[in-house]
């Protein structure tokens, strides 16, 4: 029996683009290219008679332009969409408030050297995006939870580690933490460029400061700090307070940074880390996490059901090393509660 093709849709401005686009797809056995938009109106009108099931769409339009239309979209019909880029700084920002919106993954536009690359990362990314159930962040609000500032701090560290989807994610649970907030290190899998702006939008929601990771930083309350993009690893520093350090060595789990390397590194110190992991394709964190709740940390794992993509929480609870399975609402809550003396507040009951 034939496996049905991926049906897709290209909305692009360039002729030259698409072209480009529908090429590099038509090589790909699994995958059908159903027709080809060069403006938002054109690509409402492809969507009603074609039904694709991924769209891919540049973040730059004349007229009505890529982000616009992915929030009518989203909006109104919800759907897997690609966002097309090039990795400037103001597309980044764009490409964010895609990934923040519902956009499964951005991928880079090709120049001629990257070609190679560009082929695999599309596919890649359609074929995600395919088995994604439709998922929209319009109307979402982040919302802060208030009186907990007066709350004791235990002593404990938070470790996050997120993928595809996780821009929404982490958007969701940081705006759930106070400003003075237990330290915080956060593995995303993202483009390094992608990181550098995402710590700008998130301080611009967030309450706790926000930064890139520095080697031999110390982390404490009210800081949030992201591992750099694609050349090191973030790892705790063994000791009693929480220093970064910045490894370079082979990636895990095809990843670089990788959540598994953060949580391992935060073996030794166990009893005092609370462990999350949350939307992302692929199983990197679950062998950390395992060996941290092992050692007795606490430890969560975002829902199924609120989740992008299921398979590193998934792959976490199969290597048993959640305590909770929560959903992304909850997570905030339930890691105020795991850092903070409960006597001392009443913001998290």
């Amino acid at each position: 029996m034939m496996q049905e093709k991926t049906r897709v849709l290209i909305v692009d401005d360039s002729a030259s683009m698409r072209a480009l686009i529908r090429q590099v797809l038509q090589d790909a056995a699994d995958i059908a290219v159903v027709g080809q938009a060069a403006s938002a109106q054109e690509a409402r009108d492809l969507i009603k008679k074609h039904n694709p099931d991924v769209l891919t769409l540049d973040v730059e339009m004349p007229g009505m332009d890529g982000i616009a239309f992915l929030e009518k979209l989203m909006r109104l019909r919800p759907m897997p969409v690609v966002m097309l880029s090039s990795f400037t700084p103001a597309n980044s920002d764009l490409a964010l408030a895609a990934l923040s919106m519902g956009a499964v993954d951005c991928v880079e536009k090709p120049a001629f050297a990257d070609l190679g690359r560009f082929r695999r990362r599309l596919a890649q990314a359609i074929r995600l995006a395919a088995t994604v159930a439709p998922h929209s962040a319009a109307g979402r609000t982040l919302t802060q939870l208030s009186g907990v500032q007066e709350g004791k701090w235990n002593g404990s560290a938070v470790l996050i580690g997120a993928s595809t989807g996780g821009v929404d994610a982490l958007e969701t649970v940081l705006s759930g933490f106070p400003a003075m907030c237990p330290p915080t290190l956060i593995v995303q899998h993202m483009p390094a460029l992608f990181l550098e702006r995402f710590a700008d939008r998130l301080n611009e929601h967030v309450l706790p400061h926000v930064s890139i990771a520095q080697h031999g930083q110390s982390v404490g309350c009210g800081e949030v700090i992201l591992a750099p993009g694609e050349n090191t690893h973030l790892m705790l520093r063994p000791g009693r307070s929480f220093v970064v350090d910045l490894v370079q060595g082979p990636t895990q789990n095809g990843h670089r940074p990788s959540v598994d390397a953060l949580m391992r590194s935060a073996v030794p110190v166990a009893s005092r880390v609370v462990g999350v992991v949350l939307t992302g394709m692929g199983r990197d964190g679950a062998q950390g996490m395992a060996q941290l709740r092992a050692q007795g940390a606490k430890c969560a794992a975002q829902n199924e059901a609120s989740s992008v993509v299921f398979g590193m929480p998934r792959a976490a609870i199969a290597q048993d090393g959640v305590d909770r399975v929560l959903p992304l609402s909850e997570i905030a809550r339930w890691v105020l509660r795991a850092t903070f003396d409960p006597q001392t507040t009443q913001a998290f009951s």
